[in-house]
């Protein structure tokens, strides 16, 4: 892993960018209604933030807030669902961000886009990689999120933290991934954009 730990902004984006993103996504059904099931997702876009702190890059997660009416009290990025006046995704996962946590735009460098993920939920979600050079300060909105943590980016691609859990859904058993760490769980689309982008890096280096 200490690759991973030397990894700076200039590298992380042409592995970005470099990479053919062909990874596995997650889809909410079986082959023959996905394409039609595929366009009634709702755009939406996340920031893969990265603060390059001193033993390493360090992810930002959050845990959202027990009364929010969907996910609540998951472990997830800052963003959600894209709006007519974003330009584009990462438009979109920076406003999110400087909504939910306060983090002011002009303090994240944008590296690039990893392949879109589809959710059970409905959501064809943009992941954005974000790189954050220190000091950097957040405010969080308490109506969204409950708490704000860093998690070192060599725990979440070291394969060995990550696992395949599972649950039933309308009658069927669905299969995702989970990343334990210290009392957090980080499951469902957030570890599967890890995933894969923690397989890009692999595969890059």
């Amino acid at each position: 892993m200490n690759h991973i730990a030397r990894l700076d902004a200039r590298s992380l984006r042409e592995i970005v960018q470099e990479s053919s993103l062909d990874e596995t996504t997650e889809h909410i059904a079986g082959d023959d209604s996905r394409d039609r099931q595929r366009s009634r997702l709702t755009p939406a876009a996340v920031l893969i933030a990265l603060i390059a702190r001193v033993d390493g890059p360090s992810l930002v997660l959050t845990r959202r807030t027990a009364h929010l009416s969907a996910h609540a009290g998951q472990i997830s990025f800052p963003g959600g669902r894209m709006e007519p006046e974003d330009a584009n995704a990462a438009a979109a996962a920076l406003r999110e961000a400087n909504e939910e946590i306060g983090l002011d735009p002009s303090a994240v460098e944008v590296l690039g886009g990893l392949r879109s993920y589809d959710t059970v939920t409905g959501f064809r979600i943009h992941p954005i990689v974000g790189w954050i050079e220190p000091p950097v300060s957040f405010e969080t909105d308490p109506f969204e999120v409950e708490e704000l943590f860093e998690v070192p980016f060599t725990f979440i691609v070291d394969p060995h933290n990550r696992r395949r859990d599972s649950f039933v859904l309308g009658g069927v058993r669905r299969h995702y991934w989970a990343i334990p760490y210290r009392h957090y769980y980080i499951w469902g689309a957030t570890a599967g954009m890890l995933v894969n982008f923690s397989r890009i890096l692999h595969r890059q280096s």
